[in-house]
């Protein structure tokens, strides 16, 4: 299973991706990613250079009692926050078939509407850990798997890859089709350090956790109409909320923070932060979602960035791509 879960990530990319790419090695780090991105997918004015389609809608945050205990964060004090939230498929493809193997790990971006007029984001995937370890590595990446077309010699650029990165298909294998994008969940790829009211610091990573969790096999994905998740979702709440539990699970002695790939024991402590309640769809979603912008980075007074130096190219490309895109 693991094994085809593989090859289909890596045709994921493959499938797309033209011979010969190049990316130009004097541009910046966060340049050079949505160039490869945009090479790989190809240019989609108007959309992301990864996670292009997606579906947006808004709602509420309610913090649980716990949270305040570990973060300082208003949005931790137990008052209801307004939140615009942004469901995705992988790939910069606005058309790609929602149930297509191609479109795992999924996304779930999520903005914090606080009570001063700023704003803090959350960034998830479907994924349960990264691929790769550093942004370098995930533009090595993209650059092996476009060095290594259906016709390559064995072992291609990528089969080194992969070889030399064990991560890889651990990581993919994780990515599996939802029947909505409410009965997925989704993980922090990164660190993030709270801080509470005493000064207290902890190491957490997030987990949005849905009411049901509700996976297709890949021959019934296959089948499904092209557009079926982001259909379902907006017919889904404008029926009824949609809720979702956010949790931070906590770092544990000697657990690595700078390394998305790494991921944490299972039996790491998991406190739930509060609940999610998704109750309005967005009336025109594809303009919507152009204007909004999700950093990962975008942090409020009793969070901080952990020294994951990812979250920093992270906040660099999502920007560079809103710019594009803006023009």
């Amino acid at each position: 299973m693991a094994t085809k879960k593989l090859r289909a990530g890596l045709l994921a990319f493959i499938f797309f991706a033209p011979v010969g790419l190049l990316v130009a090695q004097e541009a910046t780090l966060e340049t050079q990613l949505v160039d490869t991105m945009n090479k790989l997918w190809g240019v989609h004015p108007g959309f992301r250079a990864n996670h292009a389609k997606g579906i947006v809608a808004t709602g509420t945050f309610k913090a649980a009692p716990q949270a305040a205990s570990l973060s300082k964060a208003v949005l931790f004090a137990g008052n209801g926050i307004p939140v615009t939230v942004r469901f995705s498929d992988a790939t910069g493809i606005p058309n790609i078939p929602d149930g297509s193997a191609f479109a795992n790990g999924h996304g779930m971006a999520i903005k914090f509407h606080l009570p001063d007029g700023t704003e803090t984001d959350i960034v998830l995937n479907s994924l349960k850990f990264f691929p790769v370890s550093t942004s370098a590595e995930f533009r090595d990446m993209l650059l092996a798997i476009a060095a290594s077309p259906p016709d390559a010699a064995k072992p291609t650029k990528f089969d080194e890859f992969v070889a030399a990165h064990p991560s890889i298909p651990r990581a993919l294998a994780t990515g599996q089709t939802p029947d909505s994008f409410a009965d997925e969940e989704y993980y922090g790829i990164n660190a993030f350090v709270f801080i509470n009211d005493k000064g207290n610091k902890r190491a957490v990573r997030y987990i949005m956790s849905p009411e049901k969790l509700v996976h297709l096999e890949p021959a019934e994905a296959a089948k499904m109409a092209p557009d079926f998740l982001v259909d379902e979702l907006p017919a889904r709440v404008a029926k009824s909320p949609v809720t979702f539990h956010l949790k931070a699970q906590l770092a544990g002695p000697g657990d690595v923070t700078k390394d998305p790939s790494h991921p944490w024991p299972e039996s790491n402590e998991v406190v739930e932060l509060g609940v999610l309640t998704i109750d309005k769809p967005v009336p025109d979603s594809l303009d919507a979602q152009k204007k909004l912008l999700f950093l990962p980075g975008q942090l409020t007074e009793g969070m901080e960035a952990s020294d994951d130096p990812m979250i920093d190219i992270r906040n660099g490309a999502y920007a560079v791509s809103f710019s594009r895109r803006s023009q």
